[in-house]
């Protein structure tokens, strides 16, 4: 471990900064995957055929939120050396957001869609904020392995709250309890084991980014914005990152349909239980945990273009296999190539996001990338959505249109020039 950190890093401060995708990955498992979005179209929508529609609608004004504050919030990050500073807020938000979904009930459309909304919101902003630390804790040739550790613990944490869950969820339809009952106390678990899991973060991981300062007179929010400015202007010069991103905001689509309607599709064409469900994801994340560790050894053994490449490909056959599916068979074979493939992809576009961002404004990049897989997460499920409303339910024709976008980001990919991306970051650093 100590040969993959950059001089300074103790393995300790590692495993920190990789407990946050732990702690957090339960609340993408359980929320918005696993259990609360079959929950809310089956109960609190009732089955109404704007529900998928409602549901991703509520995600996406969340994701048209952060998109809004996630450069300003990175570039303050940037000038003020405040990322953990944020990172404490937004994670008291999402956990606070968390178990207020608990209170939503059959019909409480409106409060469900707000709290998804805001849960979501601190959940993404967080996200952005732990990942402008990873270029601080490897060098450029351990970024792969380093990105693949905290995601493949990030699984394993998705596993462990879901696995709480899904024993308490056995438990409580054993005992004939409706999902209005304990649905409720799945969201409590899943905050609790948020806020527990991240405080190995905050006791451990350092913030190494030194104050930029400011100007006085243009205040806060002014600076924040006109380094954003800057580093739209000077875009050119960062053609493969903006490259990068326009590949990410596409492929990153499809893979936010799948994560975000995975349930209702597994309850909706394929006709799943609850327990059917929850022990499909289950199993996925283990499988998304051994792509994300593997595939991050890999990544910096093959070339991070080539590693991304092959998982995109991947996820192709997995959007095939599953609108062939007739049967359970086929469609547990294409959930766990989708999770061998989340894992990777996820992992392999942090990696070169870090490759390419500018020693002293990684936090702002990093807002940059965060901007570009927020607005894939409401492309692409509000896509979904509005297929399946069209055609009037028809879930199989949603996940196939959706597939595209995996198409679309690997054409991209193909015009991306590693060593030219990292060269223009390296020569930003020594300006």
């Amino acid at each position: 471990m100590s040969q993959a950190l950059a001089p300074g890093v103790r393995g300790r401060e590692a495993w920190a900064w990789a407990m946050y995708d732990f702690a957090n990955s339960g609340y993408t498992t359980v929320v918005i995957t696993a259990v609360f979005n079959a929950y809310f179209v089956a109960q609190v929508a009732g089955n109404q055929p704007w529900a998928s529609l409602a549901w991703t609608g509520a995600l996406g004004v969340s994701y048209a939120l952060i998109m809004l504050t996630a450069p300003m919030l990175g570039a303050y990050a940037d000038a003020h050396g405040a990322k953990k500073r944020l990172l404490v807020a937004t994670t008291l938000g999402c956990v606070a957001g968390t178990a207020a979904l608990s209170s939503v009930g059959p019909g409480d459309l409106l409060l469900g869609m707000l709290l998804v909304a805001l849960s979501n919101f601190f959940f993404g902003s967080g996200e952005n904020l732990i990942a402008a630390f990873l270029p601080e804790l490897a060098p450029a040739d351990s970024l792969g392995k380093v990105s693949g550790w905290g995601w493949s613990l990030g699984y394993l944490g998705g596993l462990c709250t879901l696995g709480l869950c899904l024993a308490y969820v056995t438990w409580a339809q054993g005992q004939g309890l409706a999902a209005s009952e304990f649905v409720p106390v799945t969201l409590w678990i899943t905050a609790a084991v948020f806020a527990l899991a991240s405080l190995p973060t905050f006791l451990f991981l350092r913030e190494r980014a030194p104050a930029q300062g400011h100007p006085a007179s243009r205040g806060l929010v002014g600076e924040a914005f006109g380094r954003l400015a800057r580093t739209i202007r000077q875009a050119g010069h960062y053609r493969d990152m903006r490259r990068l991103l326009i590949c990410i905001l596409f492929y990153q689509a499809g893979i936010q349909a799948v994560i975000t309607l995975a349930a209702i599709y597994a309850q909706q064409a394929m006709h799943f239980t609850t327990q059917d469900t929850l022990q499909l994801i289950f199993v996925v994340n283990l499988t998304a945990a051994a792509g994300a560790f593997g595939f991050g050894y890999v990544q910096d053994r093959i070339g991070h273009l080539p590693a991304l490449a092959a998982t995109l490909a991947g996820w192709i056959l997995m959007i095939l296999l599953a609108w062939l599916a007739q049967g359970a068979g086929l469609f547990w074979l294409s959930a766990n190539l989708a999770g061998l493939c989340l894992g990777a992809s996820q992992s392999a576009g942090r990696a070169m996001v870090g490759l390419f961002s500018p020693a002293a404004r990684r936090a702002e990049f990093f807002g940059l990338w965060g901007l570009a897989v927020k607005l894939s997460a409401i492309l692409g499920p509000i896509t979904y959505g509005l297929v399946s409303w069209l055609s009037g339910g028809d879930h199989r024709l949603a996940m196939l249109i959706t597939g595209s976008y995996f198409v679309v980001g690997l054409l991209l990919l193909s015009g991306i020039d590693v060593a030219r991306g990292r060269r223009a970051a390296m020569e930003t650093a020594a300006d």
